[in-house]
């Protein structure tokens, strides 16, 4: 969990250097068979949710934490899937996240705050 705290860590980061708005942390490991977290955020328009995808592609691969397996809605950009195995980051507009209500969907998830990932 150390290492994936610190790679969770680092997606915060990279969100937040983008002014990504909204930042949720779901541990629904005890609820999903594929992947342990969700990361959502969201940006304001599309430029800025593929800036945030880039932002956080390039920290985690300057930092060798690796690549996503698969990026998914990069183009449009209405909502931005990045699988990492251990967690998927979604940015979404603002219109799609009220839509889908992630939060809502997986609310038996437990929630961690990002200032969580530092202790």
């Amino acid at each position: 969990m150390k290492t994936t705290k610190t790679v969770l860590r680092k997606v915060c980061e990279a969100i937040e250097s983008k002014k990504g708005d909204e930042v949720t942390i779901l541990d629904i490991s005890k609820i999903s068979s594929f992947t342990d977290f969700f990361v959502i955020c969201h940006g304001h328009n599309e430029k800025q949710n593929q800036a945030i995808c880039d932002e956080i592609m390039e920290r985690l691969k300057k930092e060798k934490h690796g690549f996503p397996v698969h990026v998914e809605g990069y183009q449009h950009a209405e909502w931005i899937l990045m699988d990492y195995m251990d967690f998927v980051v979604h940015i979404l507009s603002p219109r799609s996240r009220q839509s889908y209500q992630l939060e809502k969907l997986w609310g038996d998830g437990i929630e961690v705050k990002p200032k969580a990932l530092t202790a």
